[in-house]
């Protein structure tokens, strides 16, 4: 199974949801979770991580389909030089067992262009950035999603659901 999560934050919580769908190619998910994180660290420029990381993992405690994959909303690695961004560490403290494949809407500096896919008729890229799984085939995965516009329907999805606040 394949999981998508999400974070959208309040001043005083973290809304955190994930949706859970068979392949790549599913037009729904089979499950969605849902949960309030109420300690949130601070935000910290550069250190986006520390904040989000926890929230993730406060629900992933809560999966219980065996997940294969792991799709976040951002970056696994940050730059040319592939610093370590949110999914390396999620990847990192999931024991390296579960790869992870970020989806970035936005670019960050220096990311190199044979991370940008283009989906239906987008002139806009989204930003791809992998552990655990080669980049030409989290590529390809993200590319294989239903949905015929830039951003897949089952992300569009997680992310309303984080929103609905």
């Amino acid at each position: 199974m394949i999981i998508a999560f999400d974070v959208a934050y309040t001043e005083s919580f973290a809304h955190v949801v994930a949706v859970v769908f068979e392949d790549w190619t599913s037009k729904l998910c089979t499950q969605s979770y849902t949960l309030n994180v109420q300690e949130i660290a601070e935000y910290e420029s550069g250190q986006f991580y520390k904040r989000e990381l926890p929230c993730i993992l406060a629900l992933f405690k809560q999966v219980k389909e065996p997940v294969t994959m792991i799709l976040i909303d951002g970056y696994v690695t940050l730059g040319e030089d592939q610093h370590k961004g949110l999914g390396q560490y999620l990847y990192e403290a999931l024991d390296s067992e579960i790869p992870v494949i970020g989806v970035a809407k936005n670019s960050y500096k220096g990311t190199p262009s044979d991370c940008e896919i283009l989906r239906g008729q987008s002139t806009k890229p989204l930003y791809i950035t992998a552990r655990g799984i080669q980049l030409e085939q989290a590529k390809n995965n993200v590319q294989k999603m239903y949905g015929k516009y830039r951003m897949p329907e089952l992300l569009k999805q997680v992310d309303r659901l984080s929103k609905a606040i």
